[in-house]
């Protein structure tokens, strides 16, 4: 009997669930921080913020315009001296209108080239930085939910064995009430009917917090998701070689080619001090054209102006600037490279920590089945050594104890199995919304 109720209390458990409404899997909860991260979206702003700096650098190389203009009012209180002036002194106010145009074109300008050239990189680097956080959201997601989902199993475990342990506590004192058992029976199933409940209790607040992390992220709160298949093939992806794996992630990891492009930064702004020595060439031209309607003279002008020229200006004496922002540029050069060389190390120890986790989280799903075959037919045997009295209610529970603790470990390793699948992939610098979408396959209701 004590069999049946197990087996039924355990077997209800995803038809409960179901009930209780169509759970939500990994691609919708995805979906939905993409919706509503911030962290995502303040991601994307800074993209497009960005891909501002190209056209940017692109204005040091083009020309430039400006238009002015202004008007003024003079007053002047003139006197001439000497008999043979014609001029008329006195007091004399006029006006003075003006307006410019004046154009700019660099022939020359190293440096504007060069802050060109980082505009340019800047912008590609931007795309790493955007794929990084990319790569961030789905891992983030995914760790939500799989706590979510292992919170939530606690709590669907725990229930479970409940209910086996309070027929058990019923059986213990009807059986002492006969004369067949003893009251340390009873106690010992109310102990552990007791503990079931602060158990309980401890699972069901830990769902709670767990559930809020995805709220977080998504901005609202899951009622029920998705849990993993009961048949779930476990693999290590191709290649199946960890050195492989490494290896792509020295070529692909996103952290390392962000550093790669900090070293060509690191070039550009070597190159741009270095450029202080050189000339700068600019094609300049301007128009003017003034009305007076007075002087001081008492006689009022119309002027146009019109000039082009070249005009050359070679750094002569900088006060030691230039030398000092060499020498800045140069330092920070080799600061890139030991990031560079940091950032290779780093996704090299990633690459090899998540294979590692994987071929791990493949043994202990092998192993946790068999052990929870074995806690299954233990329990079985229990069950029927206590039926015909060879076996006392206390290994009975210890049984049962040990049947849902195998059954939890075997669900914490296949949440773990499929999230370092996606960790593995996120270090070699590939990880796609496809991978999301495989992992997402492996769950009940998955598509």
């Amino acid at each position: 009997m004590n069999k049946l109720l197990l087996v039924s209390a355990f077997a209800a458990m995803p038809s409960l669930a179901l009930a209780e409404g169509t759970a939500l899997n990994l691609m919708d909860i995805y979906r939905q921080a993409q919706t509503n991260d911030p962290a995502w979206a303040s991601a994307q702003s800074a993209h497009l913020a960005v891909q501002e700096k190209l056209p940017q650098g692109r204005a040091l190389i083009l020309p430039t315009a400006t238009l002015g203009a202004n008007a003024s009012h003079s007053e002047a209180d003139t006197t001439y001296h000497g008999g043979t002036s014609l001029l008329v002194g006195g007091n004399q106010g006029y006006e003075t209108y003006n307006y410019n145009v004046n154009v700019s074109h660099p022939l020359y300008r190293k440096q504007n080239s060069i802050q060109y050239e980082e505009a340019k990189i800047q912008v590609s680097q931007a795309e790493e930085q955007l794929n990084t956080a990319r790569h961030d959201l789905m891992l983030r997601t995914a760790q939500a939910y799989f706590d979510v989902l292992l919170a939530q199993d606690k709590v669907d475990l725990i229930g479970a064995q409940k209910t086996a342990i309070s027929r058990q506590l019923e059986q213990a004192n009807a059986n002492f009430e006969v004369g067949t058992s003893t009251i340390t029976d009873v106690h010992e199933a109310q102990a552990r009917f007791d503990l079931t409940l602060a158990q309980e209790i401890a699972a069901i607040n830990e769902l709670e917090v767990k559930k809020r992390a995805i709220q977080a992220i998504t901005s609202q709160l899951p009622d029920k998701l998705a849990t993993a298949r009961d048949k779930l093939p476990t693999a290590i992806p191709e290649p199946q070689q960890m050195e492989k794996w490494v290896e792509l992630a020295e070529q692909q990891n996103l952290q390392f080619k962000i550093q790669q492009y900090n070293l060509s930064l690191a070039d550009q702004e070597m190159a741009l001090a270095h450029a202080g020595h050189f000339p700068t060439v600019d094609v300049v031209g301007s128009y003017n054209d003034t009305h007076a309607t007075g002087s001081t003279s008492g006689v009022g002008t119309d002027a146009q102006n019109f000039t082009l020229g070249l005009q050359v200006q070679v750094p002569l004496y900088q006060g030691g600037a230039i030398v000092s922002k060499e020498r800045e540029a140069a330092a920070n050069k080799q600061r890139a490279l030991d990031d560079l060389e940091q950032a290779r190390r780093q996704a090299d120890l990633q690459a090899r920590q998540a294979y590692l986790n994987i071929a791990s989280a493949v043994a202990q799903v092998k192993a946790y089945e068999q052990a929870l075959t074995s806690s299954q037919s233990q329990l079985d045997s229990t069950n029927l050594g206590y039926e015909v009295g060879v076996r006392t209610s206390v290994d009975v529970l210890n049984a049962q104890q040990q049947y849902f603790s195998a059954k939890r470990d075997l669900l914490q390793a296949r949440y773990t199995y499929l999230l370092s699948l996606l960790r593995l992939k996120a270090a070699a610098g590939v990880l796609a919304e496809n991978d999301m979408t495989e992992i997402n396959r492996m769950l009940e209701g998955g598509s």
